[in-house]
């Protein structure tokens, strides 16, 4: 959460520097909206796998993403044509939470970079309670869209969609397990492993609405895991949806 809260902080300077050696301009819409030639996005959304074994099924709400992007866009086709392109840089944080007190483990037989899905209390002891029971993937991404924007003389006030591309490289992944036991009390075990996951993803991206307010899907075209490397040898896809708030 730090880093991202620092990312937002630091794109909002570099804006208000632009933004200072420019010339004076009104700098806000009728619509009280900041008038900037940048985005500043946070998405709020859920994470389910595709092409996976039954055996690997999500708790839906309980497996989440944070994601913030800063992009910067970019008329093309001439100033009224509607279409915009906007590449950018952020960070996508996800949660994962898998059915029946299930999280991964490093493989006994295939060790680093690697992972096997197991009951937790199988490691830990059966008479555990657990309270917190994730595995968090974390990613810088780099995310291009292709904008067409409704009003063509006001792209600030107007209905759009996109479509475009994310390319993410990972910069850290953990598991975090707390439980109480009736013989130690509360403990808490977070892992910091590869698991086997790909350090480098890539996917679809689909949005839809206002400038400050979207629905948007992001779909990753390559396996989550590295061939073999995985909880059953799985090839399974991440797909994400949900909410998004433009900033300014």
């Amino acid at each position: 959460m730090k880093k991202i809260l620092t990312l937002a902080f630091l794109a909002f300077t570099l804006n208000a520097q632009a933004q200072d050696s420019a010339p004076t301009t009104p700098k806000t819409t009728i619509g009280g909206r900041p008038n900037i030639p940048n985005d500043l996005s946070i998405e709020f959304g859920l994470n389910q796998l595709t092409n996976r074994p039954a055996d690997l099924a999500l708790n839906l709400f309980g497996s989440r993403t944070f994601n913030v992007f800063y992009q910067k866009p970019f008329k093309i086709f001439g100033d009224q044509s509607g279409f915009v392109l906007s590449p950018g840089i952020g960070l996508a944080t996800n949660k994962f939470s898998f059915k029946d007190d299930e999280n991964l483990f490093q493989s006994s037989t295939l060790k680093a970079e690697s992972s096997v899905l197991k009951d937790v209390k199988s490691v830990y002891g059966t008479s555990i309670d657990i309270k917190t029971n994730n595995l968090a993937v974390n990613y810088l991404e780099v995310p291009v869209d292709l904008q067409y924007n409704v009003n063509k003389k006001d792209y600030s006030k107007s209905f759009r969609v996109s479509l475009g591309a994310r390319v993410g490289y990972l910069y850290q992944a953990h598991t975090k397990v707390s439980y109480d036991s009736p013989t130690t009390g509360i403990v808490k075990v977070k892992q910091s492993e590869n698991y086997g996951l790909e350090k480098i993803r890539y996917g679809l991206n689909f949005k839809a609405g206002s400038p400050g307010f979207y629905v948007w899907t992001t779909y990753y075209l390559n396996p989550m895991w590295q061939p073999d490397r995985g909880p059953f040898k799985t090839a399974a896809n991440q797909i994400s949806f949900g909410l998004a708030i433009g900033l300014f």
